[in-house]
């Protein structure tokens, strides 16, 4: 505990010194694990007193607190999806007691930091009951959102693999289809992190895109991959073009509400001297600062936008729309087409040349 509050001590000193408005953390960042469950809850308690007085004289607000239920061995198979109810009521205790700290110390947002809610082998595993018992599980926090008065977000992370070789939150369209099937797609947006898309074969602005399509989009974890290695390396970002197209996007779809730009990332491992932590989160904060004025601009130019709308504009159409409406039946469409013989050519997509303009935008 004394190292606890000595780390939090740096910690607040580090945000003055980079000035950030907001910082986060889970459980186990802040405070050791005790001996029980009775022992570890009050621990954090005490450090969430501590952090309290460290905002007190700070102009550094908490975007949001979560739980790490994947880190000790009792998770191993899960914490809420674990086929030990013992294991998914101890994930639930730990929870509501972040939840009622990330209230407590007026936090934006709460995550559900799934990491090993997903199976090695479906030899052992029984899909419809670890996704029930996930489903369950978010609607226990949905419910006690609501009872304790939490105005933020609840937001989950996708994350496609890696502790668990399938993950069931593997990426935005698969989360969105498990919250559609428990009914809390009105209640449970997104965290989507740059390193977490490309583990599951997507761009950061697939994902950006599709949550906003889906009016999931919450908050972002800007840390990157390495497309040369297959895990979650946590790097800092440092690609202007990739970070300017997620800001666009963001754009596109209405902004992250109470959201915000977190780095949940690390140095490189010889990279170890004090300075090192600076320069990382200064670069990383100047490049979205400067991404998302070249994405305020591209929108503002709506080049981008008219191109795209000049594609789709044949579905604005009467015809057009009455078959995407449902306003006629497939063999009405047929007699249609057949009357008007069609014989449609194709036409340029035009890519090399919005990629030119996305390009010449950087500078």
């Amino acid at each position: 505990m004394e190292a606890a509050r000595a780390k939090a001590d740096a910690a607040f000193d580090l945000f003055r010194v980079l000035d950030v408005p907001f910082y986060t953390f889970h459980d186990r960042d802040i405070t050791p694990e005790g001996t029980d469950l009775r022992s570890s809850l009050h621990n954090l308690h005490v450090m969430a007193d501590y952090l309290a007085e460290k905002m007190q004289g700070s102009k550094t607000g908490l975007l949001w607190g979560t739980a790490n239920i994947f880190a000790h061995p009792r998770f191993m198979a899960g914490g809420a999806t674990n086929p030990d109810p013992e294991v998914f009521a101890f994930s639930a205790a730990t929870v509501k007691h972040c939840m009622d700290i990330t209230k407590a110390l007026h936090g934006e947002n709460y995550v559900l930091w799934g990491g090993r809610e997903g199976y090695e082998t479906l030899l052992n595993t029984d899909l419809g009951q670890e996704l029930d018992q996930l489903g369950r599980f978010l609607n226990l926090v949905v419910e006690y959102k609501h009872k304790i008065g939490f105005t933020g977000q609840i937001l989950m992370e996708p994350k496609p693999k890696e502790p668990s070789k399938h993950q069931y939150d593997f990426d935005t369209a698969s989360v969105y289809a498990f919250l559609q099937r428990y009914g809390l797609e009105k209640e449970v947006k997104l965290n989507l992190e740059a390193n977490h898309a490309t583990l599951a074969g997507h761009s950061f602005e697939h994902e950006i895109a599709m949550a906003g399509t889906f009016g999931l989009l919450g908050s972002l974890d800007m840390n990157r991959g390495d497309l040369l290695l297959g895990w979650d390396t946590d790097q800092f970002p440092n690609d202007l073009q990739e970070t300017t197209l997620a800001m666009y996007y963001v754009l596109r779809a209405g902004g992250i509400g109470k959201g915000g730009l977190n780095f949940d990332a690390k140095v490189r491992r010889q990279s170890f001297d004090p300075e090192d932590l600076i320069h990382a989160h200064v670069g990383s904060m100047d490049l979205c600062a400067r991404a998302f004025l070249n994405a305020a601009q591209m929108v503002e130019d709506d080049h981008l936008a008219r191109v795209v709308s000049e594609r789709y504009a044949g579905w604005q159409t009467p015809e057009a729309q009455a078959m995407l409406r449902g306003k006629i039946t497939l063999e009405q469409i047929a007699v249609q087409a057949e009357e008007m013989n069609l014989n449609p050519l194709p036409r340029s997509g035009r890519q090399e040349q919005l990629e030119n303009m996305i390009s010449r935008n950087l500078f």
